[in-house]
């Protein structure tokens, strides 16, 4: 079974490490002549235009990403629902026009901008909406038909009958195109799927959790199936993550006997395309071949308990929600952008206190059981929070302290660790996502590394929501793999960075962003 040969996983996480001298002798540059463009377009299916009207919800933000998933007996969301989940987590919020093209802003946050995740939807009969499998466009917010029919049926299996997919009444399928994100990153594209995925589905979690839909990420499915049922060509696009939307009673229809290819035209991203033939050997690595390895492969996650250590520790002291702001969660999400400067000034350890209470608290997913285990730990620089000293830490998110690694004016370090760019040097704090792998992947297989790469980058997307819910800034980073480890240890030891979420005050306004 290649989910068990951990040799080609850690080829790939230690072939595409960052570190000094690795980012000094890439030869690589971005061939702006070749920049993929950003939508996948289906040359010759009609649009299915999607509602751009809907009914507001009245959730507060707070509330919604602290939300670990809510439940219901029977929530069968409808066209305008489905269209309000789809532009707030994948829709062009804005667009910009440069002298070298347009841009195109989404409603979450995406390494380069480059927006390499497509999303997909399975559904049944839905109140404006036929069953079948659809594509989704962000570019006209439209819905192309890629097979009519009721193909859940299809998905539960591949899930080996994952509960909450087989009770469904609408499944998005989340893909990730290769080139498009390569063409800058190249093979660490890989890791990239999962985050850019991750900073999306804290989105819809919150958006779901907002319009009362349950919902849940589902990691384990036999990938050669999913692939089939959207007709992808694997060499190019890949499924990456299931998200169940919904809950009904009525039992799916048999399954098609056949799914037949489609052979649909669709666009090239960019007039050439460079391939990383370790992305794919990497994704062979980590797919699943049968339903009876879905559900092995599914089950507890492995325990986290951080050694006992006599260091200093401070409680986190959250605002409470009478202090708290209250905008929705659509106000905060239409807010958000990636902080591109930040200003050298503080932030409150109630707003840190509250970033982190808020964005930990659990991940409805089909990897993580029982409720509040996790699979990555969190480390933080602060280099500017009133009522903390600066200093490293580790966050103990079961008894909400931080305990002081070491003291000290770190803001030099938090830069070289992030890629030595600036954002976390200014930044009132770096929060560093970490991950012992070897349990990790001993429990799921390589499989574990998707995982816990997508569990990072939805913690990442809930940090980046806690702070804009009180406009401050937030922008997701990479690091010097190493580099971050050696800096936390010997806390950290034998641990491997997975992501990186710099926050603080933006550089544009900083006044409205500080007062209590």
């Amino acid at each position: 079974m290649p989910n068990r040969n951990l040799e080609a996983l850690w080829n790939y996480h230690n072939t595409t490490k960052h570190s000094y001298q690795s980012v000094r002798t890439n030869a690589h540059y971005l061939d702006w002549a070749n920049y993929p463009f950003p939508f996948k377009i289906y040359a010759d299916l009609d649009p299915i235009p999607l509602p751009r009207e809907w009914a507001g919800s009245d959730a507060d933000a707070f509330s919604v990403i602290a939300s670990p998933g809510t439940t219901a007996t029977e929530a069968v969301p409808d066209l305008k629902t489905l269209a309000a989940l789809l532009f707030h987590s994948a829709g062009v919020t804005r667009h910009r026009t440069f002298p070298g093209g347009d841009l195109y802003f989404r409603a979450a946050a995406c390494t380069g901008a480059l927006y390499e995740v497509e999303l997909y939807l399975v559904c049944g009969r839905l109140r404006e909406l036929g069953a079948g499998v659809y594509h989704f466009n962000p570019g006209d917010f439209a819905l192309r038909k890629l097979r009519d029919g009721d193909y859940r049926s299809i998905l539960a299996t591949a899930a080996g009958n994952d509960e909450s997919i087989a009770s469904a009444p609408v499944t998005i399928v989340c893909t990730g195109i290769y080139w498009r994100n390569a063409w800058k990153y190249q093979a660490r594209t890989y890791r990239h799927f999962f985050w850019d995925n991750g900073t999306m589905l804290a989105n819809l979690l919150a958006m779901a959790a907002a319009l009362r839909i349950p919902s849940r990420i589902v990691m384990g499915f036999v990938d050669t199936e999913v692939n089939r049922l959207l007709d992808l060509d694997t060499n190019r696009e890949v499924a990456i993550s299931l998200i169940a939307l919904g809950t009904s009673s009525t039992p799916l229809p048999e399954a098609p006997a056949h799914i037949a290819p489609l052979a649909l035209k669709t666009n090239a991203p960019s007039k050439q395309e460079i391939d990383y033939p370790l992305m794919r050997s990497v994704h062979a690595a980590t797919s699943l071949e049968s339903t009876e390895e879905v559900k092995a492969w599914r089950g507890q996650t492995p325990a986290v308990r951080p050694a006992a250590s006599g260091a200093r520790t401070v409680l986190l002291e959250p605002l409470p929600d009478e202090r708290l702001p209250h905008p929705n969660i659509e106000q905060v999400i239409l807010r958000r952008g990636s902080t591109r400067q930040f200003a050298r000034l503080p932030i409150r350890f109630d707003q840190l206190s509250t970033l982190l209470t808020r964005a930990t608290r659990g991940i409805p997913a089909d990897f993580l059981g029982p409720a509040g285990t996790r699979l990555n730990d969190l480390y933080l620089i602060a280099n500017a929070v009133e009522g903390l000293p600066a200093g490293a830490y580790f966050l103990h998110r079961d008894a909400w302290k931080l305990e002081l690694l070491k003291e000290g004016d770190f803001r030099e370090q938090a830069g070289r660790l992030g890629l030595e760019q600036q954002l976390p040097a200014d930044a009132s704090v770096a929060v560093f996502f970490l991950a012992d792998l070897k349990p990790i992947l001993e429990r799921f297989g390589n499989r574990g590394y998707r995982a816990a790469q997508i569990e990072a980058g939805i913690l990442g997307g809930k940090l980046y929501l806690a702070a804009y819910a009180q406009k401050l800034g937030a922008t997701g980073l990479t690091f010097f793999d190493d580099e971050v480890t050696e800096f936390f240890s010997p806390h950290a030891s034998g641990k491997s960075a997975i992501f990186l979420t710099a926050i603080g005050v933006s550089a544009r306004n900083p006044l409205r962003q500080v007062s209590p």
